[in-house]
């Protein structure tokens, strides 16, 4: 993650049901349904103002950990989220079994 991002918070906007993350006052967010300590990232979306800079990612990350000191259990839907995981498989431990053969499959990417 790039050091700009480093202490900037992911905020769980429950109301809109968005992981959110601002950056020079523009707001980068993953949408999530959530249920039963199991959270679905289903899409992520940056600010163009943000394009390039690694918003996204970073908002991703942030999202990741906030999972994991949660206790969540995590359900890739968000093509972005999917390829990091995929890219990142340290992180397939938030995954729960059922749904990890989706990550050996070659033509998901």
């Amino acid at each position: 993650m790039k050091e700009e991002f480093l202490n900037l918070p992911v905020f769980k906007n429950e109301e809109t049901k968005r992981f959110e993350l601002t950056v020079d006052g523009h707001i980068a967010f993953i949408d999530y349904e959530e249920e039963d300590k199991i959270i679905k990232l289903i899409h992520t979306e940056s600010p163009e103002a943000l394009a390039g800079r690694g918003a996204a990612t970073a908002l991703i990350e942030k999202t990741l950990v906030y999972l994991e000191e949660n206790n969540y259990q995590l359900v890739p839907l968000c093509p972005l989220v999917f390829a990091y995981v995929k890219r990142h498989p340290e992180w397939k431990r938030l995954v729960p079994s059922k749904y990890l053969r989706l990550f050996d499959r070659e033509d998901i990417d």
